[in-house]
């Protein structure tokens, strides 16, 4: 079939209501006053799979169902399992959305609401794409559909899941959209991703806020220790300080430098794309580089003290940072999580004790750009996009990943539709109508090239 006639069969409207109904369900995993809606947001992703026609299911987990489903039409064809996540990011800080996070709103040809792009637009217009392929008849491959809601908090009861289900779920390929493309008119192909180790670092101080009239001066104040411990972290030059933390690190290869060089990008329209009039990072790196290929270390949150209005002349307690730090190939997140729980009560000023507490990693991964299922993702984008695609690793993670390899033993082939200003885990999150639908043709195009 050609590009006009999917194009004409998919009904635009009818794609976008429907991925309104799951965005109006506040699927928030990390918070459980919303754990009724995250299995409600698997529900109803389950029933729409059921209503095409798979065998769906909603498996229990120690926190969140995964939906599992699938469509075997020939034990002759390639069996293809689709990956998405329907869990969502909290919406805080709330004041800073313009219109209300959980009811999806169009603006200058963009939905606006959480999870509209990470992962609740991408993962649907996978859906849809394999709906539209049933309109015209019988698929071209086998299809599985593997959606947790546990991805935003680093999916701990996956692997056991996996492990449990390992010989349900032996597909060919495993197909994930849960990113962002180069840019507008560069289809990408993502041969990477960055692993993750997060941990929250307490400061403590007295055993009470104490009168910082009385006691200042004297007593141990934590969130100034919190502040020397962060700033210790990283040096002038950018590099993070931590003994042993780029010990493993697999360096960028000559041709990755070359292949990003090349792209089409600028520091000062990412500047602009931000509002910042400096891009401060490791010292050496092209911005793609420490983006991409680079590990990082960022205070991702801080607390302490007085926060409310006016003033409050307080020595606090008690103070602490949640902080992210951005794995390459060769780094181990195990091990970088032991390496800072060591490092920091080392450069923790007199007076303070300190606790760094391990919250959840994932390993990073890296794949080679010339198998036989990027040939067909490269085809199909091309039908869509009228160019070939780009190959590009992207500063994210997404722990599951790792155990798919490891566990499956499949390839992954990361095919993405959103763009980094979609500002996924932000306020105002959202996804442009062209790239959802775009989404879905990709995703139609797709199954049929990986069927050839």
């Amino acid at each position: 079939m050609t590009q006009s006639d999917l194009s004409s069969r998919l009904n635009r409207e009818q794609a976008q209501a429907e991925l309104f109904d799951l965005l109006r369900i506040p699927s928030v995993s990390a918070d459980p006053a919303y754990r009724e809606d995250v299995r409600r947001a698997g529900e109803w992703v389950r029933a729409k799979l059921e209503g095409m026609g798979f065998t769906a299911r909603l498996d229990e987990t120690p926190l969140h169902p995964v939906v599992y489903a699938e469509r075997m039409v020939d034990p002759g064809k390639p069996t293809v399992m689709i990956y998405g996540h329907y869990d969502v990011q909290p919406e805080a800080p709330a004041d800073e959305w313009k219109t209300p996070p959980f009811e999806p709103t169009v603006r200058d040809g963009r939905i606006y609401a959480r999870g509209s792009t990470d992962d609740k637009g991408q993962a649907f217009a996978n859906i849809k794409g394999v709906e539209l392929l049933l309109q015209q008849g019988e698929l071209p491959v086998n299809v599985k559909f593997f959606i947790e809601g546990e991805e935003e908090i680093g999916s701990p009861s996956i692997v056991p899941y996996l492990q449990a289900h390992k010989d349900e779920l032996k597909a060919d390929v495993i197909v994930i959209s849960d990113g962002s493309r180069f840019a507008k008119d560069v289809p990408t192909i993502t041969y990477g991703v960055r692993g993750l180790s997060y941990v929250e670092i307490h400061v403590q101080g007295a055993n009470r806020d104490l009168h910082s009239g009385s006691y200042g001066g004297a007593a141990p104040n934590p969130i100034n220790a919190l502040c020397e411990i962060i700033a210790k972290l990283k040096d002038e030059q950018g590099r993070i300080t931590i003994p042993g933390f780029y010990d493993d690190v697999i360096p960028l290869t000559e041709d990755e430098r070359r292949m990003w060089a090349s792209l089409p990008h600028s520091d000062q329209d990412f500047m602009d794309s931000i509002g910042v009039r400096a891009l401060p990072g490791e010292e050496g790196y092209t911005t793609l580089e420490r983006i991409w290929g680079r590990p990082t270390l960022d205070v991702n949150g801080i607390w302490g003290g007085y926060q409310g209005e006016g003033s409050k002349t307080v020595i606090a307690a008690k103070a602490g940072a949640k902080v992210s730090m951005r794995l390459v190939p060769g780094q181990d997140p195990e091990k970088i999580t032991r390496l800072i729980q060591e490092y920091v009560p080392t450069i923790a000023p007199a007076g303070v004790t300190v606790e760094v507490i391990d919250h959840h990693g994932g390993q990073p991964v890296k794949f080679a750009t010339d198998s036989r299922a990027i040939q067909a993702a490269n085809r199909a984008l091309k039908r869509v996009y009228g160019r070939d695609a780009a190959f590009a690793r992207t500063g994210g993670s997404i722990p599951i990943v790792a155990a798919f390899s490891e566990i499956l033993g499949t390839e992954v082939l990361f095919v993405d539709y959103g763009l980094n200003e979609d500002a996924p885990h932000s306020p105002n999150e959202s996804f442009a109508q062209e790239d959802y639908f775009n989404g879905i043709l990709t995703a139609a195009y797709l199954l049929e090239e990986l069927g050839k």
